[in-house]
């Protein structure tokens, strides 16, 4: 799995047109308070890592996710 900082700066790039702009998307940026992902665009952002960087993601794990950092954290543990 990659590192962690190339797991954020993708999951950055994918939510950056759905910023609200109110702050700066970063490690912190919480996916739905911040971004205001509805459950179903958490699912097409679960998509997109999958495909890109060609793993399959547990979807027991996001309960326990709430921010950029989590899931890059979540995703550099997983075997591909």
């Amino acid at each position: 799995m990659p590192d962690y900082q190339i797991c954020v700066d993708y999951i950055l790039s994918v939510l950056e047109p759905r910023n609200r702009g109110t702050r700066p998307l970063g490690e912190d940026t919480d996916l739905v308070a911040d971004i205001g992902l509805s459950s179903l665009q958490v699912m097409e952002l679960i998509e997109k890592l999958e495909d890109h960087f060609d793993i399959s993601i547990p979807l027991n794990i996001l309960p326990d996710i709430t921010t950029v950092g989590d899931l890059a954290a979540r995703l550099r543990n997983l075997d591909g």
